[in-house]
């Protein structure tokens, strides 16, 4: 199996960033393949702009869905897109981790996602290649996040709603959207005030979840 860890986390030090190391050692252990994009790191510009559309097709008006169609059938997207889109498709399964920020991915996930899965790369709803037949069909998906707050805050009836409900946008309108096969996410809560007893078991507990992928 071939994974693509895609990693949003600012801080080297946190539990965020233990959890992303166990996933790039436990593969390695079972004989599976793990590529990385640590997006802060890599200092990746979440913007989508017309300039990164070295061909563009209306020079009048920007229209990035048309533009991507276009850049898609002529393989012309800017090097830092095309690079990332040669590992989506190198990938059999695409792991998205991240904070919870405002009950959602942070900004640079969510640029990653606008600027790579783009529209005849991903998708064509022109074409109808969307949902069962989106052109990621056959890859599956898995989010993994932390959040700061207790799960009975992100539980129904608590004060920030349902957790699952509000990744059930990025799971259905997304990734399902694109064809991709959704695994169950693993959540981690409370994170940045657990015990440090509390974060090891977290980590093991991780590494199993990874182990049954």
């Amino acid at each position: 199996m071939k994974v693509l860890y895609v990693y949003a986390h600012p801080e080297p030090k946190s539990f965020n960033s233990a959890l992303k190391d166990i996933a790039l050692d436990t593969p390695k252990e079972t004989g599976h393949e793990i590529m990385l994009s640590d997006l802060y790191a890599m200092e990746f510009n979440p913007v989508l702009t017309a300039t990164y559309f070295p061909e563009r097709k209306n020079l009048e008006v920007f229209k990035p869905f048309f533009e991507a169609l276009t850049a898609s059938k002529k393989g012309i997207f800017a090097s830092d897109i095309k690079e990332e889109m040669e590992k989506v498709k190198w990938a059999d399964i695409l792991i998205f981790q991240f904070q919870i920020y405002f009950t959602a991915m942070l900004a640079i996930m969510k640029g990653w996602i606008d600027r790579i899965l783009a529209p005849g790369f991903s998708f064509n709803p022109i074409t109808n290649s969307i949902y069962n037949t989106g052109l990621l069909k056959g890859k599956c998906a898995m989010l993994v996040t932390t959040t700061g707050s207790p799960k009975e805050m992100y539980s129904e009836g608590g004060a920030h709603g349902d957790l699952n409900k509000h990744l059930k946008s990025i799971i259905h309108c997304i990734f399902e959207y694109m064809g991709l096969k959704v695994l169950p996410s693993h959540i981690i809560y409370e994170a940045s005030s657990m015990s440090r007893e509390k974060g090891t078991e977290e980590l093991k507990n991780y590494k199993k979840q990874l182990l049954k992928l």
